[in-house]
């Protein structure tokens, strides 16, 4: 029994072929992603080093920590404390989860709108990245916002006396409009998924 021919690809027209060709005007957006990904792994390391010497006793890795975490500049601390370290923590997770939804940008945005990986058969292919498209990217996307707006309201609520009341109340409220937009997002989601499956 022979094998079916792969149908002969008709060339495109030099218009066609052009807008199609314009995808590849997205690449310097996501090599620029990645070089913002590069600047948040020195941060990373930074901040951890930064707490590391403070455990140690260092005084100017300890204001370093204090500064970033926004603590006002007349309180002052003289030691490591369970605030302050749980503040660090909770801005490296911050970092990460951030980092993290680069990579889903970077990765799920190439492979959607560029060009294909060919990552098939790879140890390392994220398990995500098989059945992703615009729609499931978009409602990924908004998860990962949601997250990461959780734990910068985690950190500001445990840093409270630091803040403004207005700032604490707006923070809030904005937190809310994430959740809501990405339930608004994942129900429009599901209804254009059952229409599509309800037509075929």
């Amino acid at each position: 029994m022979s094998k079916p021919q792969n149908p002969t690809r008709t060339p495109l027209r030099p218009l066609p072929s052009l807008i199609f060709a314009s995808r590849w005007l997205q690449l310097p957006l996501y090599l620029g992603l990645i070089a913002a990904q590069g600047v948040y792994v020195w941060h990373f390391l930074l901040e951890l080093l930064h707490l590391v010497e403070a455990v140690f006793g260092s005084q100017t890795a300890l204001q370093a920590l204090v500064t970033s975490i926004g603590y006002k500049p007349d309180v002052q601390i003289t030691s490591l404390n369970e605030t302050v370290i749980m503040l660090v923590v909770l801005a490296l997770i911050d970092v990460v989860m951030i980092s993290n939804l680069l990579i889903m940008v970077i990765v799920g945005g190439y492979e959607t709108f560029v060009s294909r990986l060919n990552l098939e058969g790879h140890p390392d292919q994220p398990e995500w990245l098989g059945h992703v498209n615009a729609s499931v990217l978009k409602v990924k996307l908004g998860l990962s916002i949601i997250g990461i707006s959780s734990i910068h309201l985690l950190k500001t609520f445990i840093n409270a006396a630091n803040y403004d009341v207005k700032v604490l109340m707006w923070q809030t409220i904005i937190h809310v409009v994430f959740l809501a937009s990405a339930l608004a997002i994942a129900m429009t989601d599901k209804l254009l998924t059952s229409n599509h499956e309800a037509q075929h």
